[in-house]
């Protein structure tokens, strides 16, 4: 009897030769990995402040019931968003943040330093976003934008643009100063003024607190009659934060519905 010629499958082999391990990857040194951290981490903030929004504080009383703000107390901190100004300008009756032009600034006073290292570190900090720009900077609301007409006269029921009187359900009241009724009326907040074409690409801004805010209305006689150019626009007001009591959305308001 023969063998049987069959023969047994035998299992893959293996090389015995060491396979090359991949090579590991050391850990930064901490004296280059921290500031580097920090460098990210700073221009980070410098983005998101740049392009999306940032934080302000609310220093007058200019914007009362909406907004709080007083010398010496703890003032509303607000959201303030960029983005939806990248796609649509501002619309009346929406609360803004804006720079001053030169008329509005006469008052403004620099926060930096004398000294020209302190100044270069306090811009260094306001560059990304850990101080407040060296701007005036101004929260109002806007009534008017290019091309409409806004005024308040004699017998006028409320501001008016366009000829139509807007809501001021949000308005300060009981006005906090008197107003003189031989120039104005409490339906002014104030002296009467207008009519006043907006020119295009500005707005003509007001104060909820209507007698105790230094507006539009008090700039007339500058070179954009007391209106803010759109570039000037810093952003939009979304909502308070701080103080906890105060939380909530910062609503924009139809003004002619």
């Amino acid at each position: 009897m023969t063998e049987s010629s069959h023969l047994n499958e035998q299992p893959n082999t293996v090389s015995d030769s060491p396979q090359a391990e991949a090579p590991v990857k050391k850990p930064l040194p901490w004296y280059v990995e921290i500031p580097l951290v920090v460098v990210l981490t700073f221009a980070a903030i410098f983005m998101v402040h740049t392009f999306v929004g940032r934080i302000y504080v609310i220093p007058s009383a200019s914007m009362e019931p909406t907004l709080h703000g007083c010398s010496g107390c703890t003032g509303d901190r607000i959201v303030v968003q960029k983005v939806s100004y990248y796609f649509n300008d501002p619309k009346p009756g929406e609360v803004i943040v804006f720079e001053g032009t030169p008329s509005w600034n006469t008052g403004f006073v620099s926060s930096r330093s004398e000294n020209p290292a302190v100044r270069g570190v306090q811009n260094l900090f306001s560059f990304i976003g850990l101080l407040a720009p060296d701007e005036n900077d101004l929260v109002k609301r806007v009534i008017a934008t290019g091309g409409q007409t806004v005024s308040c006269l004699p017998g006028d029921p409320a501001v008016m643009v366009d000829g139509v009187a807007t809501d001021q359900s949000f308005v300060q009241q009981p006005a906090v100063y008197p107003v003189d009724p031989s120039i104005g009326s409490e339906a002014c907040g104030g002296p009467y003024f207008g009519p006043l074409t907006v020119p295009e690409d500005h707005l003509f801004m007001m104060g909820d607190n209507r007698t105790n805010s230094l507006d539009s209305r008090y700039h007339t006689g500058d070179p954009s009659q007391g209106t803010i150019p759109l570039e000037n626009v810093r952003g939009r007001v979304e909502a308070k934060f701080w103080p906890l009591n105060r939380i909530g959305r910062v609503e924009a308001k139809d003004l002619q519905n």
